[in-house]
């Protein structure tokens, strides 16, 4: 599991470089078309080959990882944000009406898919990264209540959080100052696969015209543009569609690898 770790690690810094340094410089300027250099296969000026519009493919990944992660960041920051006080709101409060309440909106927004969402949103308000990231953010809201809510539960029992409710602490100080710190790691390992579902979230609302809009790079997108040429241009689907999954594979490997290093029960094993 260290070399999983180590491979995760390893793509997401690339990953997370490559959009680091497109703030500051990329090959070409991916807002300038160039149509006598169009649908140009991979070469010493392209490293990754030119689009349908002659723009540099490498220079829209690069850009393109920026928008994967400001959508993917801040929805995972939505569902975190709002999903952790829900779930431990309803341990602190087992069996009453407000857990119930919680956990019966947690399935009604499970029962609506980020895409689905994701269309009654740019229904009425149009579609955009904006919007990409609120159906994104809803739909991670009932993953953390439920996650936090079920390992919370366990916590309640435990000799520490008895002596606090003895000395006279409320559940609102207990939960903060006993329940979520032990919930760390756990939020951290959760944390990371959301990121990665995030990502393939954003790219399957831009691919369906749902997600950034033109000129906003996506990797979604470019996928989309290149479905109808990818017969005789099969670069411009290739390399967008490694990158998506290259990124999702490194964070997914670095959630499992920080859960096997973080869980003590696991390192028990492993010994």
């Amino acid at each position: 599991m260290r070399a999983g770790l180590i491979l995760g690690l390893l793509l997401t810094v690339v990953f997370a470089g490559a959009a680091l340094i497109s703030l500051l410089w990329v090959p070409y300027d991916i807002e300038t078309l160039d149509i006598a250099n169009k649908i140009k296969a991979p070469s010493g000026a392209h490293p990754l080959g030119t689009d349908h519009f002659g723009r540099d493919i490498l220079s829209m990944i690069m850009v393109g990882a920026r928008t994967s992660i400001a959508v993917a960041l801040v929805a995972v920051g939505i569902g975190m944000g709002l999903g952790v006080p829900l779930g431990l709101a309803a341990a602190a409060h087992r069996g009453s009406l407000l857990d119930e309440i919680i956990m019966r909106g947690n399935d009604l927004v499970f029962a609506f898919p980020s895409l689905l969402i994701a269309i009654m949103i740019t229904a009425v308000f149009g579609p955009s990264a904006l919007n990409a990231i609120i159906a994104i953010g809803i739909f991670n809201i009932p993953v953390f209540a439920r996650l936090v809510r079920g390992a919370a539960l366990s916590l309640w029992t435990r000799d520490y959080v008895l002596a606090a409710r003895v000395a006279g602490k409320g559940v609102v100080r207990i939960s903060w100052e006993h329940i979520l710190p032990n919930l760390t790691n756990l939020l951290i390992v959760q944390g990371t696969i959301q990121f990665s579902l995030g990502i393939l979230a954003e790219a399957g609302l831009s691919y369906v015209g749902l997600g950034a809009q033109p000129p906003i790079p996506s990797w979604g997108r470019m996928l989309a543009d290149s479905q109808t040429m990818i017969s005789f241009a099969p670069h411009m689907a290739l390399f967008p569609g490694l990158a998506i999954l290259l990124t999702v594979l490194g964070l997914n490997l670095l959630g499992d690898g920080l859960r096997d290093r973080l869980d003590p029960r696991l390192r028990r094993q492993a010994r």
